[in-house]
């Protein structure tokens, strides 16, 4: 498995920033209004690092196209300026104290974050830069935001898992909560089966008499009697010879009328008469329990990588891919072969194929495409913070996993589960430890 999909730290909002708090699609009219009008005066001080009005302009027009993106109703402009004004507060804290610690973002980073922000908007670099000049964000400033979310999802990379403290009492409890819906929603049930067959053409009379029969052998069971016995005496199902009992399975392989009429019933339990196409049936619960090994659902995936660079821009690696895409789909190429002369992924040599996987071993934007994926299906291509993908699900299972794998996958689910709370609190950590000054409030 290629170790550039694995996850190697927590995700923070911050990685969304890196795409979407960079002044594109914001009102472009915000920078030269603002300007014109002598609106750019400092609003408030941060250590030394100031921060304009024209700043809280542009941070306003971005969460305004952030909540029309996210079909969110928006807040009053008064309150969206308070919360844009917080949220840059926080940012310069963090920058001040990562300038502080050494956490430091090469000319590299960013070149390939622009790549990235160019292959998500699905366009190249320089219409990216055409883009940001039109809309009143210099290429310069570009960059800088870039730079900053950059610096600021490294700082909390660095500071923010290393809190997060997962106790054995908590993996416990975890543990024992999953057990108990796995055993609620499909448990290996035992049914014990009597069948009182009604033939297609049998009269209201017949229909009547066999009625009575089936009711006068539920009394027979409840009286006491074997119900093994009885079963071999009276019923019509296959497994009559076996005393009635039809084996130990999960639960949704028996007919769901057999399933609704048991569910509630204690081990050893009759059900009441149930009454089907086939005739009346009797059914006693023998035995029930949760599903004794613990599984996961693994994927079998493989994929062909275009990685970005100046020679490869996001436009052409999506059309090459694309050109990919329908050449497999019309039965013209192979992607097995095309990953092996193509794929520049170290899965390329075997055919783009990644291994069976479990959840949570590739970095996110990757994983929500292959989970929407069928079996057979390929994706149109996408992109990750390494490259462009064409993504093909091969296959699905459900496969068991040890008490320490089972430990291991909790512990993970109750760290993503913390961190925005432990996130939260480190960043108003970072906050305390700045002097915050406020000046005219922002118009």
């Amino acid at each position: 498995m290629p170790n550039f999909l694995q996850r190697t730290a927590l995700c923070s909002c911050l990685l969304l920033a890196l795409l979407t708090l960079t002044g594109l699609g914001a009102n472009a009219q915000t920078n030269s209004a603002a300007a014109s009008s002598g609106r750019n005066f400092i609003v408030a001080v941060v250590d030394t690092a100031p921060i304009t009005n024209l700043d809280v302009q542009r941070r306003v027009a971005q969460m305004r196209q952030q909540m029309t993106a996210q079909a969110r109703s928006a807040s009053t402009p008064a309150s969206l300026m308070r919360e844009a004004l917080e949220r840059l507060i926080d940012e310069k804290a963090q920058l001040q104290f990562a300038k502080e610690t050494g956490v430091d973002v090469d000319a590299a980073a960013v070149e390939q974050a622009e790549q990235r922000l160019a292959a998500q908007s699905q366009i190249t670099v320089d219409e990216l830069h055409k883009k940001a000049k039109a809309e009143g964000t210099s290429i310069t400033q570009l960059r800088q935001d870039l730079r900053d979310q950059l610096t600021l999802q490294r700082l909390a990379e660095r500071n923010v898992p290393a809190r997060i403290k997962i106790s054995d009492v908590e993996i416990a409890q975890a543990m024992q909560e999953r057990q108990t819906q796995s055993a609620n929603t499909n448990p290996t049930v035992e049914l014990g089966h009597i069948l009182i067959a009604v033939p297609e053409t049998a009269s209201p009379a017949q229909v009547a008499a066999l009625q009575a029969k089936a009711e006068s052998t539920l009394a027979q069971l409840k009286k006491g009697e074997s119900f093994a016995a009885v079963a071999k005496d009276v019923s019509e199902g296959a497994e009559r010879d076996k005393g009635g009992l039809m084996g130990a399975r999960p639960a949704d392989r028996y007919p769901s009328l057999f399933v609704d009429a048991t569910q509630k019933l204690a081990v050893g339990e009759l059900s009441n008469i149930v009454r089907s196409g086939a005739g009346f049936h009797i059914l006693k619960l023998v035995s029930k329990q949760g599903n004794a090994v613990a599984t996961i659902t693994e994927t079998r995936a493989r994929h062909i990588l275009l990685r970005l660079s100046s020679q490869l821009s996001p436009a052409a690696a999506r059309a090459q891919l694309a050109g990919y895409k329908r050449q497999i789909e019309a039965g013209k190429a192979d992607f097995a072969k095309l990953a092996q002369e193509h794929s520049q992924d170290a899965s390329g040599p075997n055919g783009g194929d990644l291994g069976w996987v479990a959840p949570g071993m590739f970095v996110p934007e990757f994983e929500t495409v292959m989970n929407a994926l069928k079996i057979g299906e390929i994706a149109d291509p996408m992109v990750s913070r390494f490259g462009v993908h064409l993504i093909q699900v091969l296959a699905r299972r459900e496969a068991p996993i040890t008490e320490r794998e089972l430990r291991e996958l909790v512990r993970n689910k109750l760290r993503d589960s913390k961190y925005e709370e432990t996130y939260q609190i480190w960043a108003q950590e970072m906050r305390g430890r700045a002097y915050v000054e406020y000046r005219d409030a922002p118009q």
